[in-house]
């Protein structure tokens, strides 16, 4: 009987052909992507810290001697002056991201029949069967160890740790370790990065039950087993790793495999489970493989499933740091531009999800990667702008959150709103949950004190002008990039102030409130758009992949059809005129992303299917950067759930919007469990015929609530179910 629920998990009846349709499985800290191979299975190993030095400055430029300098020279209309405004070094890109090796498990080639593989989303667990054999991986929450086991009668397996991966560096220093234990075996690869006294090292235990084990290494041979179970860790250190050390670690976890899934899956399945779609899909789609459902890409039963696997991914590339451009997995050791955390689009873009759908996760791992760099950030300001404060990078590898990555073309380090971009995500969280956390608040002074310093200097009507100024990642027509006013500049340092002075009652907030007065307003260009710099003369470059200057629309609630809707419509008509530029994946759901804000269903419907279209799923239901599959690449997958649930409701602290972009194609479906910023839970179910809610608050809270008939106020109370009924179209 086909199940008519939607589907949590995927399947293929073939093993990965390549990498990057590997299944995955991960904690926030390793990884795992696993082939499938019955004969020669291979899972890739990887940790969110493994950069290999590159042998880069990592310090910002000291430029805030020239800043004044700059300054005038941009007011006074040279529109190339930033081109010149740095130390002179050439573009360096951070270090770069890489996977560790590969645990194979070789057996005599054979038959494999009745083949499958699977990945289930609750548990994090990737398995494969055949015939009387069975292979499970899941990379645990709870112990941070990755957990193979395979089983069956009388197997015969060669087990090795193997570093030759696509793109390993020449000169890699690599050494093997091989001893047979009371268990089974302790294997180790350590891997030197060349020039450098950087090293990872892996360590593999293995408990084989029946059976012999023999040593032939650099690996061990087993022979007429009935199971084997390994624990393997990754670690990036300086000088040699204790791996005997390692081995005894490794050895106090072993307990029976259902054991270290139970405590991983407690974890685990209770962040997934938080939050589900149901689009009505058609039963027979639903149980499709992944590779089949891709090829139906208009299909409900295809949004379905990677609403959940965008959920799954998202939720295992969270924990140590948030997910990176490939989240927490690669097969190659030549990651595009260097599998870094870039922050001036895509890591926002995929953690946009966090606070709706529950998973509070994500941003602790997004907070943590913002709190450990703080101090690069407070170099940055006085380095590059001679102020006090704290200013973010727009790339970092995880170890340095100095900006130093920036050329010409892309002056990065002029970038002045990524701090309150970041923190933004961080300040929903805390509306969420009803609380301010002292760390974020900590965070947002120091933002405000920035800005205090360095907004000084004023145009001819005494408004406050932000000179340099820089909309990632594009230029004015005509001009240079480096410039003045640009909307995502104005839009970040309004709401950074504000926000401060929120969290900051006192004497500071009054000096940050005022100083947020005196910034200009948007500017409306000749195409009745808002224009991407407010400073009269620059003529803005639509065919572009970002859209910065809609920040005050999403995810901030500066521009809304409700509260401003001249500037909404001249948002919306700056969509409009928006090109795709290079079909990159985050520019098409950052567009769906702002048109939900402006509730324009047709468009989030239009920019979804360039994605659905696009072919930018892999089998993995990972995604890539362009169509065709091209360049691995977690933007599309990460940030898929936050685009449906933005069509379905919206929030603020004192609104609640349902159904403000539901495109015609999804005429039934629920969204259970997900979180809004006025501290409820919401359920909602809707049908051609109408929708029903209920909201179950844990704040006694007033609301306006917006739906197709208008708005009204709703009076939620703490603890009392409140249930609605609506029209849907």
């Amino acid at each position: 009987m086909i199940d008519s629920a939607p589907v949590h998990g995927t399947w293929e009846p073939h093993p990965a052909a390549r990498w990057e349709d590997g299944f995955l499985s991960g904690n926030g800290h390793h990884g795992a992507l696993v082939f499938g191979d019955p004969n020669d299975e291979r899972v890739v190993v990887t940790h969110h810290t493994l950069v290999r030095p590159n042998g880069g400055d990592p310090r910002p430029p000291r430029l805030a001697d020239g800043l004044p300098a700059l300054q005038d020279r941009l007011l006074a209309g040279d529109t190339t002056a930033a081109e010149s405004f740095t130390d002179g070094r050439p573009l360096q890109w951070v270090q770069p991201f890489h996977p560790a090796f590969q645990i194979r498990l070789r057996r005599p080639q054979g038959e494999s029949p009745d083949y499958r593989r699977d990945v289930d989303f609750a548990t994090g667990v990737v398995s494969t069967t055949c015939a009387d054999r069975a292979g499970r991986v899941f990379v645990s929450r709870a112990d941070d160890v990755l957990v193979q086991q395979v089983s069956g009668p009388g197997l015969t397996l060669d087990i090795d740790l193997d570093h030759r991966l696509p793109g390993a560096p020449v000169g890699l220093g690599v050494g093997h370790g091989a001893v047979l234990t009371p268990e089974g075996a302790l294997l180790s690869l350590r891997a030197r990065y060349p020039d450098s006294d950087l090293a990872c090292t892996g360590v593999t235990l293995l408990a084989v039950t029946g059976g012999t084990t023999t040593l032939t290494p650099p690996g061990v041979h087993i022979e007429g087993a009935r199971s084997v179970l390994l624990l393997t860790r990754v670690h990036r250190h300086t000088g040699e790793l204790d791996v005997v050390a390692e081995g005894r670690a490794l050895r106090d976890l072993l307990t029976g495999y259902d054991e270290l899934l139970d405590r991983h899956a407690a974890l685990h399945r209770t962040a997934y489970e938080r939050v589900t779609l149901d689009l009505a899909a058609d039963p027979a789609e639903r149980a499709l493989p992944g590779s089949e459902l891709l090829k139906r890409p208009r299909s409900a039963a295809l949004l379905e499933r990677l609403f959940a696997a965008g959920r799954y991914h998202l939720l295992s590339a969270s924990g140590l740091f948030p997910p990176r451009l490939t989240g927490l997995w690669t097969g190659d050791w030549n990651t595009a531009w260097s599998g870094a955390f870039t922050n001036d689009a895509n890591l926002n873009l995929q953690t946009a999800s966090a606070a709706a759908a529950a998973l509070p996760e994500v941003t602790q791992a997004h907070a943590s990667l913002i709190h450990r760099q703080l101090p690069d950030w407070r170099d940055n300001a006085r380095a590059v702008f001679g102020t006090r404060g704290a200013v973010a990078p727009a790339h970092t590898d995880g170890e340095s959150g100095h900006s130093y990555h920036f050329s010409r073309e892309y002056p990065l380090h002029l970038w002045t709103a990524g701090a309150d971009w970041l923190l933004k995500p961080l300040v929903d969280h805390d509306e969420t949950h009803g609380t301010r956390d002292p760390r974020t608040a900590a965070a947002l002074a120091e933002v405000a004190l920035f800005y205090e310093d360095f907004l000084t200097r004023t145009d001819e009507d005494g408004r406050l002008v932000v000179v340099p100024s820089y909309s990632p990642e594009n230029r004015p027509a005509g001009a240079s990039w480096g410039t003045l006013n640009a909307a995502m500049d104005l839009s970040a340092a309004r709401h950074a102030l504000l926000t401060a002075a929120a969290y900051h009652p006192g004497p500071d907030a009054d000096r940050w409130r005022a100083l947020a007065d005196r910034l200009p307003p948007h500017r409306i260009n000749a195409d009745k758009a808002l224009a991407e710099w407010a400073w009269p003369g620059l003529e803005d470059s639509y065919d572009h992949r970002h859209l910065s200057h809609l920040y005050g629309v999403w995810p901030l609630d500066e521009i809304t059809p409700y509260d401003t809707p001249e500037l909404a419509a001249a948002a919306h008509r700056a969509l409009e005129l928006r090109g795709a530029e290079n079909d990159s994946a985050h520019g098409h759901l950052h567009h769906a992303l702002i048109a939900a804000r402006l509730r324009d269903g047709d468009r989030v419907a239009h920019a979804l299917g360039q994605v659905l279209d696009g072919d930018f799923f892999h089998a993995s239901l990972m995604s890539a950067h362009y169509p065709g599959r091209h360049v691995y690449n977690a933007d599309a997958a990460h940030t898929l759930p936050a685009v449906l649930i933005e069509m379905l409701v919206q929030s603020t602290p004192d609104r609640l919007v349902l159904l403000p972009a539901l495109p015609a194609a999804y005429a039934a479906g629920a969204l259970h469990g997900v979180r809004t910023r006025f501290g409820a839970e919401l359920d909602l179910a809707w049908t051609r015929d109408g929708a029903t809610v209920v909201i179950r608050p844990g704040r006694t809270r007033r609301v306006e609530l917006r739906t197709s008939s208008g708005a009204e106020s709703l009076h939620l109370v703490a603890g009392e179910d409140h249930v609605l009924t609506l029209r849907t179209w």
